[in-house]
């Protein structure tokens, strides 16, 4: 069976920073060596991201079984389009905390570490997050008891965090690369057209 990815959606997510994890994953299916699948999730049926562009996911996440899965992927949102309306539901925290019991991947970008954190996973590991607006993500993440690097992206054994949109490909590749391996990396990075 191959290899899974889910991708959990939230109300308010922003569209570039999950098209990133279905592009990439995407391109490995079709042209890397080891074909990955990802199906997406979330808590509605219809969701409307930050920039009003509305998705509806492919599995109710009452059907979502941990066992089923090699990896969760989160993109983060803006307050403002009610991101930690979803991201902050103990439906999604329980989940997190079931991915990491496994030792499962979690790959979060930008703000989609506050959930984490929330979770309680990151107590003492270390983390990022969105480092603009005077740092109140970052201090929200510390609150949560993670050990905040100021860094681009942040590996802490099952987790990959970074610090916002910039760095959501770089996200997806680590977390294809956890997958499988470099060298599958780079077959879909040289069909991606990437340097």
């Amino acid at each position: 069976m191959n290899k899974r990815v889910l991708l959990f959606l939230a109300q308010g997510f922003e569209e570039y920073e999950a098209s990133v994890f279905t592009d990439i994953i995407g391109w490995s299916r079709i042209y890397g060596k080891e074909p990955i699948d990802l199906i997406t999730t979330g808590l509605r049926p219809e969701i409307k991201c930050t920039w009003n562009f509305t998705v509806r996911p492919e599995l109710e996440f009452e059907r979502v079984k941990v066992k089923d899965y090699d990896a969760l992927a989160m993109a983060g949102g803006f307050e403002k389009a009610g991101f930690y309306e979803d991201a902050y539901d103990e439906r999604l925290l329980n989940l997190i905390r079931e991915f990491d019991k496994e030792g499962k991947i979690i790959a979060a970008v930008c703000v989609s570490a506050l959930p984490l954190g929330k979770s309680g996973v990151l107590k003492g590991r270390k983390a990022t997050t969105y480092d603009l607006l005077d740092g109140v993500r970052r201090k929200q993440l510390a609150d949560f008891g993670a050990i905040v690097k100021d860094e681009n992206i942040v590996i802490d054994d099952n987790i990959i965090t970074s610090i916002g949109p910039s760095t959501a490909v770089d996200v997806a590749f680590i977390l294809l690369e956890m997958l499988t391996d470099k060298e599958n990396v780079d077959v879909v990075k040289k069909y991606m057209r990437f340097p």
